[in-house]
């Protein structure tokens, strides 16, 4: 690699690589570039991209809930924002080589299962950059799940089937209720009325208003993967290529590794 170590073992006096993490190998400085983000493909990426972020973190409406300049904290939010910029430069590349055209889609906003599945930094440079997006299609396209998953992902979501509903008056007022939810006595009473009659059992009283019987749930194919079920197989394929692109493609430099990293100094999280 120009400028930088091409392989993946520790350097001495330098930097190091961890598994499951890309190897921070890189110089930190490039001639002709200066200040480095990373190494991407060989080619050394100018770091003013990652300072721009910063700085609009910094001048944001939210920059009083960010961590003090110059603390671990403030470090390890500079190792999270460079990661986001690498993917969404690395994606681009791949783009690029694929010859797609991610154009110039606003971004998106992902659900909660989405972006905890994806991983904070892929979850932020895909809901950012198109070309993230249209990569993440790509690498997905054709990702399906085995009707063995399918069928044992329903038996361990099944619900049992939703039971009637009573809409209730009392002298609270009226109320849908279930009839497991009300004092046994008066559900009994209940079973047995009809529309507008109120009955009485023991200190309760209640006029049944009506009966809502649930709609039956059409029973799905049981081999046939949810779509939920074969969006959450894609997230996953995509985070493993991702770890591999990263891990294969990117060089970081000293002080830009991978938050999560137990070799940097910074991560208090070890094991």
């Amino acid at each position: 690699m120009t400028g930088g170590h091409g392989h993946g073992h520790p350097v001495a006096g330098h930097g190091h690589a961890v598994a499951g993490y890309a190897p921070v190998t890189g110089d930190p400085v490039a001639p002709g570039v200066g200040p480095v983000l990373g190494w991407l493909d060989g080619i050394p990426l100018p770091r003013a991209e990652l300072d721009r972020r910063l700085g609009a973190l910094r001048a944001g409406p939210r920059s009083s809930a960010l961590p003090a300049p110059g603390t671990a904290e403030d470090r390890q939010l500079t190792r999270w924002v460079a990661q986001v910029v690498l993917t969404e430069e690395l994606c681009a590349a791949e783009a690029a080589t694929r010859g797609l055209d991610p154009g110039a889609a606003p971004p998106v906003r992902l659900d909660q299962r989405a972006a905890v599945e994806l991983g904070s930094i892929a979850a932020a440079a895909y809901e950012g950059s198109a070309a993230v997006r249209a990569v993440y299609q790509a690498v997905t396209a054709d990702v399906t799940v085995a009707p063995a998953q399918a069928a044992a992902y329903r038996r361990s979501t099944a619900r049992p089937p939703a039971g009637p509903v009573w809409r209730l008056r009392t002298p609270d007022g009226e109320f849908d209720a279930e009839p497991e939810s009300l004092p046994a006595d008066l559900a009994q009473a209940l079973r047995s009325a009809v529309a507008g009659q109120t009955v009485t059992a023991g200190p309760w009283t209640a006029t049944l208003v009506a009966r809502h019987e649930p709609e039956p749930d059409p029973q799905p194919d049981p081999l046939r993967p949810s779509a939920g079920l074969l969006e959450s197989a894609r997230r996953l394929a995509f985070v493993r290529w991702l770890d591999h692109a990263r891990a294969h493609r990117l060089r970081l430099v000293p002080g830009l590794e991978h938050p999560g990293d137990p070799a940097q100094p910074d991560n208090h999280h070890r094991h």
